[in-house]
């Protein structure tokens, strides 16, 4: 399993730095601990008895196959090249801490929305840059924590999910990983639901931005292709096992996530949501996200901090809390979505797919 953390706000912007590096318990240093809050808690179907073991399976604390940051910027529009924010993705295979290009651009780079990742890779996966997640579609990022099952072990499936990608999608796969099959196979049902509500299709409309409900049922559209594919090729031969599918998606104005497991009593991989952590996260704002436990803090004057009420509407959306604040993070409870619009309003869902 992978961690991962994503920031968005219509009007405040976030440092790198502070989110993914400075924290003691930052993405940056999630490559080798854990901390999951509630966790046990966020299981709330009392006939079953969430152990510790199904806690350890689902959430690594070895994640060192790879980090992917991305960030959105107006300088292509600004240009007359796009007509919204595009994202800007650094990936390596390094330490994050000891990757001089991570550590540099994160102390320098401050955006609206941010996606960062810590790679597990799955037994046999290859560790590639190309395999670090997020993915690009055009000005949409999509990344995963988890595993769709089968696609390593039974090959009709996975020729049967590929068949189902379209080719403008199929071209911009450049690894090899379940993760991002899986997200080309949303954005050809995205593009599907573009062209029939009379905006562009193909690749086309991964350039455009599209209604929070499209999106969602765009993603369900392919969550529910995968599991029918399952059924045609692998429940001849064996009992299809249940798929860990924590996704968020962005076109860096809004944002949706889902933490979904398709498995009656079994919990998905930690994920949690925050409001509030963008300001403790925020050099610019009182308090650290280590609390009185800060070893470092950036030379501010106490009069050049901001007050709370200041900070801009925001979502954040982890594997793991990063501030020392517990009750900033709440867990997202199990197969629901959050969804983030460009207003900063917030709505959260069932996730509609039939397994």
């Amino acid at each position: 399993m992978c961690r991962w953390f994503a920031y968005i706000s219509a009007d405040e912007h976030c440092l790198l730095e502070d989110a993914l590096i400075a924290p003691a318990h930052s993405l940056a240093k999630q490559c080798n601990q854990r901390y999951l809050p509630g966790l046990v808690h966020g299981n709330t179907e009392g006939d079953y008895d969430l152990s510790a073991q199904e806690i350890r399976n689902r959430n690594s604390a070895n994640n060192n196959d790879g980090l992917g940051v991305a960030w959105y910027t107006w300088v292509r529009a600004d240009y007359g090249e796009a007509n919204g924010p595009c994202p800007v993705v650094y990936r390596t295979l390094s330490d994050p801490l000891k990757d001089p290009n991570f550590v540099s651009i994160c102390a320098s780079t401050s955006t609206l929305a941010l996606f960062g990742h810590i790679r597990a890779a799955s037994p046999g996966s290859r560790v590639t840059e190309s395999n670090a997640h997020p993915f690009p579609f055009g000005r949409w990022l999509f990344m995963h924590n988890g595993g769709v099952a089968h696609f390593a072990t039974c090959p009709a499936f996975k020729k049967a999910m590929i068949h189902a990608i379209s080719d403008e999608a199929l071209a911009d796969v450049w690894g090899t990983t379940d993760s991002e099959y899986m997200g080309a196979l949303f954005f050809t049902h995205l593009s599907k639901l573009s062209e029939e509500a009379g905006g562009p299709g193909g690749a086309a409309a991964w350039d455009q931005s599209h209604p929070l409900d499209m999106v969602k049922r765009a993603l369900e559209n392919a969550l529910t292709q995968i599991f029918e594919l399952q059924k045609q090729t692998v429940k001849p031969v064996e009992a299809i096992e249940p798929s860990g599918l924590n996704i968020v998606i962005t076109d860096g104005v809004q944002m949706l996530a889902i933490r979904f497991r398709n498995h009656p009593t079994e919990q998905p991989a930690s994920l949690y949501m925050s409001t509030t952590a963008g300001i403790t996260l925020n050099r610019k704002y009182p308090d650290h996200p280590d609390g009185d436990h800060a070893t470092y803090r950036p030379e501010t004057s106490l009069s050049d901090l901001k007050g709370p009420h200041e900070h801009g509407n925001h979502l954040i959306i982890a594997s793991e809390p990063s501030t020392y604040k517990e009750e900033e993070w709440h867990l997202i409870p199990k197969n629901e979505c959050v969804m983030i619009d460009h207003n900063g309003d917030i709505q959260r869902a069932p996730v509609d797919v039939q397994f």
